[in-house]
């Protein structure tokens, strides 16, 4: 099984299961399946691109499939996250003293480390957000409801 870290690393998987999550939240039924063609035409990439980030999400545990016929219908499987929680409580219950880190890194930083530095601060803030909201999600009543 591939690392889940490096599953979710992808954009375009984060893309899917961010699009799968707002599904599992607007379905009345509680499952939140979409079929590859819903996922191609809110993605806007092909088909055979789609289907492949499935594959990975499918053999990583992160999503579920439901065959129909010839149709597939995804949903998200929020299990294989925990692993990512994780991972991430310990630095986000970690009292940071800011002010303290911007003199250090304005002391010993250049202005493109500086900026280097931000933006890898924001991806993983982004990041951070958006599993602490999924895995948030998955622990929900609603979620406790359906098992």
């Amino acid at each position: 099984m591939a690392n889940i870290f490096d599953v979710v690393a992808d954009s375009t998987r984060r893309d899917i299961l961010h699009i799968l999550l707002e599904r599992y939240n607007q379905a009345a039924d509680s499952v939140g399946e979409l079929s590859v063609s819903d996922i191609v035409s809110q993605l806007g990439l092909s088909q055979p691109t789609i289907s492949k980030h499935l594959k990975v999400l499918r053999e990583a545990g992160l999503v579920g499939v439901r065959e129909e016929g010839q149709h597939r219908y995804y949903h998200l499987d929020y299990a294989p996250l925990e692993e990512i929680e994780d991972w991430l409580i310990p630095f986000l219950s970690v009292d940071f003293d800011a002010t303290a880190m911007e003199i250090d890194a304005e002391a010993g930083l250049k202005s493109e480390q500086r900026a280097f530095a931000a933006a890898i601060g924001k991806a993983f803030a982004d990041t951070s957000f958006q599993m602490s909201h999924a895995v948030k999600e998955a622990t929900s009543k609603k979620w406790r409801k359906s098992d």
